[in-house]
Parts: structure tokens; C-alpha cells; sequence
């Protein structure tokens, strides 16, 4: 049965726009006995069809999926196989992420025995209620879709099904199929038409044309329109028709984590980052919007500052999206759709229409602000320990226009967001969906793995780093180089700065000793050094402690041509600015600290902000 299975995955591809690509580039994958001779004993034997990737941890190996069908747009992925037990639910924190993000990443767990006749095997989960559920149940929730293979003539009305939703542009994720031990190790007949090569097409559904008609409509009687670039702009291939669409209707364009890259900084129509993590710019024409096209975006509480941003009292919504309860967020007119299609279509819809030369010259107004903004916040300060945005300008300048950099967690995916000038649709790669602490530089290897023609600058914290750092040496065994910018703050210094903003004075985030006179962990900082734990991983290590050694480390790691690790310390109290969104994150409602009550305070007239969206 898994020599079926990785036959079978070996000849599946995809197709879009008439261009074919094999969809599985390889499987990563971390044995013990419930699959050491099962699935490993199959990819052992078919190595010349299935490339196999040895990693060093479980949940890193589905992030780096997640990075890899990322930067595929989705037209790619990669398989991870695990044992039974504590290896397969490793992996439930990277399922959860590719699901959220709507990443295909698939996943090939070893179960207990479809025999049952050795049970209770070891790591089994035993109930006294039932038989028929192991660890593996718990990705139920976290995938798209889930199947367990009791018998090995299962794979073929399994893995079809399997690929239907990994290709799907509205239902794809996390796709897991957990595999009983004894099961993967059985004979069976297959057909050999099961084993022909298969193409999978990724349709464009186009958009109703009462839907695109309605649209249309509504943006014509608008003064104030925005759009929203998510993801799926990226994914779909729309950048182009986008820049156009919003370059001849007069329409700015702010972007979420996902989408950005969507519009090149320097266009005429970009704004920026979008939301809680957004550019002064982008705050305000979302405040002032009377229509928002949301396209390929999910509308999470980030974009929208928790309900805030739009502050138009008639403000309408269109939801651009190939998944319609996404299309629907907002009571919006849903435009059901492939974005690339649906944009195209519409442009055609509005031939003619164009927002007033005021409007133009207001988002003109805002654009040239933000950018002396930003020129303000990375300038060189002269202090030492470096601000995080003096590091984020530093590698930016050092980046090609084509370069990758990657980021998930802490207080650098909202500086990058703001800060951040792209170039390049990819070459800005922020796992913000789940902020998954840990993700970076395994997604960096994703990413690396997926075009390794691109430099990829993985940007972590101290605090994602200790999390999970180990995938370094999975990019040194395969020849896999990563720019690692280890930014050392001391600590979590995102949860630090929310946790002083919430008056619990960054209770629990600062890596020091505990002090014995007050029992708290407010003593000395702690003795560790983390440029020496990447070393010893394999990495080239280089510290810098100013602007001008930063510059220089940054050039000496990317001629090294190897994994290096840049290590610089940050003061976390040097912070680049919010620029007045709100995001809800509940303070306590009765406390006896000061600091507790004045933040109450503010929270009550944030939430008076907050609209519902029903018509």
C-alpha cells in the first residue's frame, strides 16, 4: 500500500493556464516504527520518482510545506510523513497554520494497527468508549480533509479525493491521511490506470455577471473607493492587471500580510500595509472609504483594526473571492471569483469610470507623507543597541529586488509591514495568518527550496528562534543556504510592549534570572548566546553591534554562500509607531493596579469604534 501511495503521488500534476508542473516536489519525513516499513521502506525504493528530505522536527517540516506551496502559489506541494504518535501530532501546529493560511501541504501520519490485534501499541490512545479514534483524530479540525486507510484498496477512492482538495483554490490546506501501520504494509491489487499520469486543473471560475454588474454599480457612486490586495492577488497571478486596474480607475491600493508585494512600493496607487499593522496612510483613506473591494483577502481583525478601520457611516464592501464565505464577510456584494478574472472583468464593467483629480491628489498627499515617514523612522540613530526598523532598512537595502524575506512572529511582521519596500510580488514572504512563533526558518528553507535562484533573508527574534532553530541544519545537509538575521532583543518583545499597553508592564517576557529579593524574573539577563547555538548548528556566524558592522556582516554572510547567521542585538523599547489603529485585545474589567485601570479605559473607547457590518 505505500509503495501505491508514493507511486501514485510521484505522477500527479497540475495545470493552469495551460502551463504543467509535477504537483509533489518530494516529502519530507521523520521515522519510527509506524512507518519505518511502511512509507520510508517505499520512498527508500522509489527514490528515482520521489525525492525524500530528512528533517529534524515535525512541525517544522509542515511549515516548511506550507513555504514551499507558498511560493508556488499553490500549484506545488510537499508530503510529510511521521510516525504514530508524539510525530504525528508534532505536526498538528503547522497543519493548523497551512489550513488558516489556505496552504496545500499533505500529511501522512502512522496509526495504530487496522487489525487491532497488538493493541494497545505503543503511543496508542486508548478510550474506554471506543476503539476507532487515535492521536490522529485530533487533525480533524485542522484539515480540509481527513481519511484513515483501514484497508489498502482504500487509497483509490482516497488519495483522488485527496488531490481534489489540494488543488482546490476555495477548499484547499491541510490534507491529512493517517496510515495504520500494519495497513501500509499490505498487498493489494491496483489498477494500472491508478498509476497513469494525472493532470489536475486549476480553473479561473469567472464572476456572475449580475454580481460583477452590482459591483460595478456601487463603485460608480463612490467618491472614496479602496481596494484591498490579499493573498489571493498574489496567488492568482493578478498583480499586473491589478496595478493596471487601480492605475486607470484612480482606486489607492492597501495591502494585507499576505498580499503585500501586490503593488511595487513606489506605484502611484500603493498606500501600503493595511490594518492594525498599517501604514499612516492606509489608516486614513480606509478610515475616510465610502466602498472597500476586498480582493482575495479573509478580512481578519488585523486588516480591519478589529471592526474600526472604516469609520464611513454608509461604507459598502465587495468581497472579490474564489471562497464565499470569504466573499460574503461584511454583507458584501460577493463577487465569487478567481481575482485575476474577476479584475479583468470588472475593469471592463467600469470602462471609463475614474475617482475625481481631488481624490487622486489626496492619495498622492498621503503616498509622499508615508514615505518621508519611513525615511524618518530608519534613519541611522547612532545608538547603540540598534532599533529594530534600523536592521529591517539595513537588509532591505541589501536585498536584490528579486530577494526573499521571510518573517512570521513578534513585533517584526507589523515593522516589516509598515516598513517593509517591496519590489517583487514574492519577495515578501510573512506567515500572518497563524503568526506561528517558529515558522521563519523552516519557511525560509520552504521558500529557498521552492526557487533556489532567490537569496532568502530569514528575519527572527530571539524568543521564535529558541522555538525552533534546528532546521538550519536541514538547509546545510541540503545545500540549501539561508541569510539568517537574528535579531536579539532579550526577550518577547512584541507581548512586552502589548503587555506594558495593557498595564502589566511586560509581565513574563524578558529572558533574565529570577531575582530572589522579589521572586519575579526581573534579575540579571541571561547569560545566552545565540550566534554560538547557530554555529554550532552548521551555520557561518557574523555579529554586529552598530549600523556599520550590520551593513558589513550582511555583505560578508551573502558572499559566504553558505546558511549564516547575522546576529544583532535591538533595544526593544525603540519602537516605530502604531499611527492610531486599534486592534481588541480585552483588558481586564476590574483590577486593582493603576496601570490596569488607565488601560480599561482606553479599551471602552476603542470598542466604541466598532461597527457591525450587516447591509
Amino acid at each position: 500500500m505505500a509503495q501505491a501511495l508514493v507511486r501514485f503521488l510521484s505522477v500527479q500534476h497540475s495545470e493552469r493556464d495551460g502551463e504543467r508542473r509535477p504537483f509533489f516536489g518530494g516529502m519530507f519525513g521523520i521515522f519510527g516504527h509506524g512507518n519505518v516499513a511502511g512509507v520510508a521502506q517505499a520512498l527508500d525504493q522509489m527514490r528515482d520518482v520521489m525525492p525524500y528530505y530528512q528533517c529534524r522536527n515535525e512541525q517544522a517540516m509542515v511549515h516548511t510545506a506550507a513555504a514551499y506551496a507558498k511560493m508556488h502559489d499553490r500549484l506545488r506541494a510537499l508530503a510529510c510523513t511521521t510516525s504514530i504518535g508524539p510525530g504525528a501530532t508534532n505536526m498538528l501546529t503547522g497543519a493548523a497554520g497551512a489550513t488558516i493560511n489556505r496552504l496545500p501541504v499533505l500529511l501522512l501520519p502512522g496509526d495504530i494497527f487496522g487489525s487491532r490485534l497488538p493493541a494497545p501499541v505503543l503511543q496508542q490512545l486508548e478510550l474506554s468508549s471506543t476503539q476507532d479514534v487515535s492521536v490522529n483524530d485530533c487533525f480533524k479540525p485542522v484539515s480540509r480533509y481527513w481519511d484513515r486507510i483501514y484497508r489498502p484498496e482504500q487509497l483509490l477512492s482516497a488519495l483522488p479525493e485527496a488531490m481534489r482538495v489540494l488543488t482546490s483554490p476555495a477548499e484547499t490546506g491541510t490534507v491529512t491521511l493517517a496510515l495504520p501501520q500494519d495497513v501500509q504494509a499490505q498487498a493489494a491489487e491496483y489498477p494500472d490506470v491508478f498509476f497513469e499520469p494525472r493532470t489536475w486543473t486549476i480553473q479561473r471560475p469567472r464572476g456572475d455577471a449580475e454580481s460583477i454588474r452590482r459591483a460595478a454599480e456601487a463603485i460608480r457612486a463612490s467618491k472614496r473607493p479602496v481596494i484591498i490586495a490579499g493573498g489571493g492577488v498574489i496567488y492568482s497571478g493578478a498583480t499586473d492587471v491589478l496595478r493596471a486596474f487601480a492605475a486607470s480607475c484612480g482606486m489607492p491600493v492597501v495591502e494585507t500580510q499576505a498580499g503585500k508585494g501586490s503593488m511595487a512600493w513606489d506605484d502611484p496607487m500603493a498606500l501600503g500595509a493595511a490594518g492594525v499593522t498599517g501604514t499612516a496612510a492606509a489608516i486614513e483613506i480606509c478610515r475616510e472609504a465610502d466602498v472597500v473591494i476586498s480582493i482575495g483577502c479573509r478580512l481578519s481583525d488585523f486588516t480591519t483594526a478589529s471592526k474600526t478601520a472604516f469609520q464611513d457611516p454608509s461604507v459598502r464592501f465587495i468581497g472579490i473571492n474564489v471562497v464565499e464565505m470569504d466573499a460574503v464577510k461584511h454583507a458584501a456584494i460577493p463577487v465569487i471569483a478567481d481575482a485575476r478574472a474577476a479584475i479583468a472583468e470588472l475593469r471592463i464593467a467600469l470602462a471609463g469610470f475614474s475617482t475625481q483629480p481631488a481624490y487622486r491628489q489626496r492619495i498622492e498627499s498621503l503616498r509622499a507623507e508615508w514615505h518621508r515617514e519611513v525615511d524618518r523612522v530608519t534613519a541611522p540613530s547612532g545608538a547603540s543597541p540598534l532599533a529594530q526598523a534600523e536592521v529591517i532598512a539595513a537588509v532591505n537595502r541589501a536585498a536584490e529586488p528579486r530577494d526573499v524575506v521571510v518573517c512570521a512572529a513578534g513585533s517584526m511582521p507589523g515593522d516589516l509591514h509598515k516598513l517593509w519596500r517591496s519590489r517583487d510580488p514574492k519577495a515578501y514572504h510573512v506567515e500572518y495568518g497563524y503568526s506561528c512563533m517558529g515558522y521563519e526558518i523552516a519557511g525560509g528553507l520552504g521558500v529557498k527550496m521552492a526557487d533556489p535562484q532567490r537569496q532568502v533573508y530569514v528575519m527572527v527574534g530571539d524568543g521564535s528562534y529558541l522555538m525552533m532553530a534546528q532546521e538550519i541544519v536541514t538547509s546545510v545537509q541540503e545545500g540549501y543556504p539561508l541569510i539568517i538575521v537574528l535579531v536579539d532583543s532579550g526577550g518577547f518583545a512584541s507581548i512586552g510592549a502589548l503587555s506594558a499597553s495593557l498595564g502589566s508592564q511586560g509581565f513574563g517576557t524578558s529572558y533574565r534570572y529570577r531575582n530572589p529579593d522579589t521572586q519575579k524574573l526581573d534579575g540579571d539577563p541571561l547569560p545566552v548566546d545565540l550566534g554560538a547555538n547557530a554555529e554550532s548548528l552548521g551555520a557561518r556566524l557574523f555579529r554586529a553591534n552598530d549600523l556599520v558592522s550590520l551593513e558589513q556582516a550582511l555583505a560578508a554572510a551573502r558572499a559566504s554562500g553558505g546558511t549564516a547567521v547575522v546576529h544583532v542585538e535591538v533595544d526593544p523599547a525603540a519602537r516605530v509607531p502604531g499611527y492610531g489603529c486599534w486592534w481588541d485585545v480585552p483588558v481586564a474589567e476590574i483590577s486593582e493596579q493603576p496601570a490596569v485601570q488607565d488601560a480599561r479605559e482606553k479599551y471602552v473607547e476603542g470598542r466604541a469604534r466598532q461597527r457591525w457590518f450587516l447591509q
